[in-house]
């Protein structure tokens, strides 16, 4: 069930607000912002398994961590409980889905291409990975809204 409050520019703005203030990373700020906003029963423990993916998988500069925490996010709803459970299909097509979304935009998830020539924390990068996250944020609920309501009218 969606609660009906779920407003999408706020789940970007607060996504946004964590990682500016310096409270949380990019991914953290994704799997907080989600579990938050839709009022989730998830402990803090899941925002720490998200700890490890910023700046790129523990700052190796891989994989862009807001898409990490946009992939964590996606399974808090859609992931697997239980060995063999086909729900894996439908949350890895659901993040295949953001990975492309990001990708067509940004041309690339990898962060050291995404930042290359920004010295890290500075201004230049603080504004980007800010905007990544609030855009991740963004798109990681509207799939979620998306999914639940049509998972709602075949109910």
């Amino acid at each position: 069930m969606i609660p009906k409050d779920i407003d999408l520019n706020r789940i970007r703005l607060i996504a946004e607000q964590y990682y500016r203030d310096g409270d949380c990373y990019c991914s953290e700020s994704i799997v907080k912002t989600i579990r938050d906003e839709f009022g989730l029963p998830v402990p803090d423990s899941a925002i720490a398994m998200a700890s490890g993916f910023p700046v790129g998988i523990g700052g190796s500069g891989c994989m862009c961590g807001a898409i990490a925490g946009g992939v964590m996010a996606l399974g808090i709803f859609f992931g697997r409980e239980k060995p063999k459970d086909e729900a894996v299909n439908k949350c890895m097509a659901l993040s295949r889905e953001l990975h492309d979304i990001f990708r067509d935009r940004h041309k690339c998830l990898c962060c050291r291409v995404l930042t290359n020539g920004m010295e890290l924390g500075s201004a230049e990068h603080m504004k980007q990975c800010v905007a990544f996250t609030g855009e991740v944020a963004l798109e990681t609920a509207r799939i979620i809204i998306r999914e639940l309501e049509n998972a709602e009218s075949l109910a």
